[in-house]
């Protein structure tokens, strides 16, 4: 999904590591989720992907704790279900048909999302017709706007879901990018941060905004020459990426942020942090697009810090 530093926004966090620079290890537990065929799995709100033609997505980076397991698939009624702290194996989710006109106008939202915004926008608002009170319609609404570049029409979407469900921390992330476009920078931190509350610490999407945000501070700041305030940002950067890794616990969309991670410690010379960053990333995701290229980073790397005084 994340395809540049703009769209890890788009995309669905806890304390801020102050320790190791590379990522700890987890006591993962691994989970096999069965449900409707092509269904899509989130867990505290974090994708995971589909269900293949059997029905089945397994996850193997599930970190310990409570979690909620939400599911939705075409034709159904959304469900979600607790996870429970040491639960592990088959978790069965069952779904049920629905003809509720505002849900499968939502699903074609979804739908058209990746193929005509225009589409998906208008079925979002058919949703909404339907189901005034719809929340996650409007956050839907507001991230295809924000694609269109229509912030004004997004951070109304936004606005209205906030009232409908107050404390919702996905759409202060959202609104987040949203001020981010325009500009709005003291706006833009305040709703990350924000959502962070919301999300009781957990809203890794509001924790990669910031580190997006001070990533690009960081590039500003040393492009002018001032390489205090561009250290000074590195560091802020890494620190929110950091945890924005943690909390997404090896899902999809970790891999750009890791990526990301990596290119943050290269720029502050931290070559022994971006090798374990890179390490982490092949062993995570070894058939990824991005593997050759990241292997040879590592060994570039490992040239740089064999030159390092």
């Amino acid at each position: 999904m994340f395809k540049n530093s703009k769209a890890i926004f788009g995309v669905a966090v806890l304390l801020i590591l102050l320790g190791s620079a590379a990522v700890s290890a987890q006591p993962y537990r691994a989970i096999t989720i069965v449900t409707e065929p092509k269904a899509s799995v989130w867990i505290d709100g974090v994708g995971w992907g589909k269900t293949n033609t059997n029905g089945r997505l397994e996850i193997k980076t599930i970190s310990p704790g409570a979690k909620t397991i939400r599911v939705r698939a075409d034709g159904f009624k959304e469900k979600s279900q607790p996870l429970a702290a040491a639960q592990k194996g088959e978790i069965a989710v069952t779904l049920v048909k629905t003809t509720d006109a505002a849900e499968l106008a939502f699903q074609e939202g979804e739908r058209q999302s990746f193929q005509d915004r225009e589409k998906a926008a208008d079925a979002y608002r058919k949703a909404i017709e339907l189901r005034p009170n719809f929340p996650d319609a409007y956050v839907a609404l507001a991230r295809v706007l924000v694609e269109m570049v229509d912030t004004e029409g997004a951070l109304e979407a936004l606005k209205t879901a906030k009232k409908l469900r107050p404390g919702f921390a996905e759409a202060s992330a959202v609104e987040g990018r949203v001020r981010k476009e325009n500009g709005e920078d003291d706006l833009a931190v305040a709703a990350f941060k924000r959502a962070i509350t919301e999300g009781k610490g957990f809203q890794p999407e509001a924790y990669a905004g910031l580190g997006i945000f001070y990533k690009d501070k960081a590039e500003s700041a040393g492009g002018r020459g001032d390489f205090e305030a561009e250290d000074a940002n590195f560091a802020e950067a890494s620190k929110y990426l950091r945890t924005s890794i943690k909390q997404l616990s090896g899902a999809p969309d970790t891999s750009v942020i890791y990526q990301l991670l990596g290119l943050v410690y290269e720029r502050q010379k931290k070559y022994k942090e971006a090798i374990a960053i890179y390490e982490e990333f092949l062993s995570l995701f070894p058939n990824s697009s991005d593997t050759t290229a990241v292997r040879s980073y590592i060994v570039q790397l490992k040239k740089s810090l064999a030159d390092q005084p």
